[in-house]
């Protein structure tokens, strides 16, 4: 009796064994779970949009259309989607429409191996090519846009924020998303910082710009960055986002695209923490890219020569026709493509002070506004980038004592541009650099109201004939071809408002 008493279940007895288990269970589990939530982002992969019905073509609408032979134009996206609040998120509809007018337009895609191989040997890879980059890794490139790339068989580059992958869900791209993008080979991956694309203070005002491209501003300590202190935190910045790359077994980057593509011109960097930052980026990757330029760096010669390409942006108010049109704009033509410049307007592109004015005025066809005294326009900047042998015959009239003048520039967008003046009865030249001025020379001309000019370019000098008769010349220090390339502009100058103004007549080029 007694035996059995003690074999007898206590009332309570499996419910306090059920709860002991429970508790067991969740010691040992909870900090798997708790792992598993932590690493679900970055296994998370989100299903596919459907893709839009087959946009209509746009060749027959007129489009302008690119030459075929020429180097490809990087254009610069962000995100995909149906975001109608920001100009940098493309709809879904009027991103498959691009693509359709790029394919029926014969243009193909490049990886990114295929344009730094480009970058190289300077060996046009295709009729007609285009590079396409999305920055910041945003969740719409796996859920709309890889879609639209299958369909049309095309490839793209998304360059990453490494930092902030798998976070913020859904804008950010998952881990696996990635790893899914790069097994399709559509997509490869490349660098746009690991955590430094952000803005803060960089000045005691608090006037926040780009982190990577400025010192900060330590509220705490009431002092700017210092450079030791900058260096170091863009080259461990620099490293984690490769490391972080290659740790998701993604081929080492070999571009950098700039974060804002904010210049360096423009931020609070010393000309030596500047050329320490272009140093890190050329040590580490083939080239960077960015959508706003000091001057013209079209993908070619010159772009790889500065270590820097320029990318044409696409919004999401560009049409397939706009972006054809574009894209012509920026597709390199030849000297003996350049037939009577003059005569086409729209290939002129105003610079500095007189944008108001118009190029109309270099030829008379228009007067200046009111105040104006200094006229001038670049001949289509992006399209004669990377000229190098060219001659240009001009011809510049009303010319009147020493308050007016004609001018030229070539080699324009150069390290090394040459402008030269003409005035009634002088004619100087001046060869400068990319920071300073370090030639200049002057010669004498018969007396006269009109003069003929000539100016001869080569990667190694350059020379001005006026009426026929030698002028003056340069010659070139030693440095590449590719850093003295470029086009030419045409510029005006009338000290006195009520006398005519000079006017160019005349423009070929050979």
């Amino acid at each position: 009796m007694k035996r059995d008493t003690l074999k007898r279940v206590r009332p309570g007895q499996p419910v306090l064994r059920a709860t002991l288990g429970l508790l067991t269970t969740a010691v040992v589990v909870l900090p798997f779970a708790a792992a598993w939530q932590h690493d679900a982002p970055g296994h998370a992969v989100a299903e596919q949009s459907g893709l839009p019905p087959a946009a209509d073509t746009v060749s027959d609408a007129g489009a302008e259309v690119a030459p075929a032979g020429n180097a490809p134009v990087v254009l610069a996206y962000h995100d995909i989607g149906p975001d109608d609040r920001s100009r940098y998120t493309v709809s879904l509809e009027r991103f498959d429409a691009q693509m359709h007018a790029l394919r029926d337009t014969g243009y193909r895609t490049l990886s990114t191996r295929e344009f730094t191989d480009f970058l190289c040997t300077h060996r046009t890879p295709g009729p007609r090519t285009v590079y396409l980059t999305f920055d910041d890794g945003a969740h719409g490139l796996w859920t709309h846009a890889d879609p639209v790339l299958a369909r049309y068989r095309m490839k793209a580059a998304a360059y990453l924020i490494t930092g902030q992958m798998a976070t913020h869900r859904p804008y950010y791209l998952s881990w696996a998303e990635i790893n899914r993008m790069a097994r399709s080979k559509r997509w490869d991956f490349q660098d746009h910082t690991h955590l430094s694309h952000e803005r803060a203070a960089v000045d005691a005002a608090g006037h926040e710009r780009s982190v990577f491209t400025n010192r900060r501003w330590l509220a705490d300590e009431g002092r700017l960055e210092t450079t030791d202190e900058y260096r170091r935190r863009i080259a461990a910045d620099l490293d984690r986002s490769v490391r972080d790359l290659v740790a998701h077994d993604l081929p080492q980057p070999r571009l950098f695209a700039y974060p804002f593509s904010e210049r360096l011109d423009e931020s609070n960097l010393s000309a030596r923490d500047a050329d320490a930052l272009r140093s890190m980026l050329r040590k580490r990757f083939t080239a960077t890219l960015t959508n706003s330029t000091a001057r013209p760096l079209p993908a070619g010669p010159r772009a790889a020569a500065a270590g820097q390409v320029q990318r044409l942006e696409v919004t999401r108010d560009t049409t397939p026709a706009r972006l054809l049109h574009e894209l012509a704009q920026w597709a390199p033509v030849k000297p003996s493509d350049a037939d009577h410049p003059l005569s086409h307007r729209t290939q002129w592109q105003s610079t500095g002070d007189s944008e108001k004015a118009g190029p109309a005025i270099l030829t008379g066809d228009s007067r200046p506004p009111h105040g104006t005294a200094y006229v001038s326009a670049d001949y289509r900047p992006l399209a004669t980038a990377d000229w190098t042998n060219y001659r240009l015959h001009a011809t510049a009239g009303h010319l009147h004592g020493i308050s007016n003048s004609a001018g030229v520039t070539v080699r324009v967008g150069s390290k090394y541009p040459v402008a030269l003046s003409v005035g009634h009865n002088t004619a100087s030249l001046t060869m400068g650099r990319l920071h300073d001025t370090d030639d200049h020379r002057i010669c004498r001309l018969h007396p006269a109201t009109t003069h003929r000019i000539t100016v001869s370019v080569t990667p190694r000098q350059v020379r001005m004939d006026i009426d026929g008769i030698p002028c003056t010349q340069t010659h070139a220090a030693r440095w590449c071809a590719a850093e003295g390339a470029g086009g030419f502009s045409l510029s005006v100058r009338n000290d006195q408002p009520e006398q005519q103004w000079p006017r160019f007549t005349s423009l070929e080029i050979e």
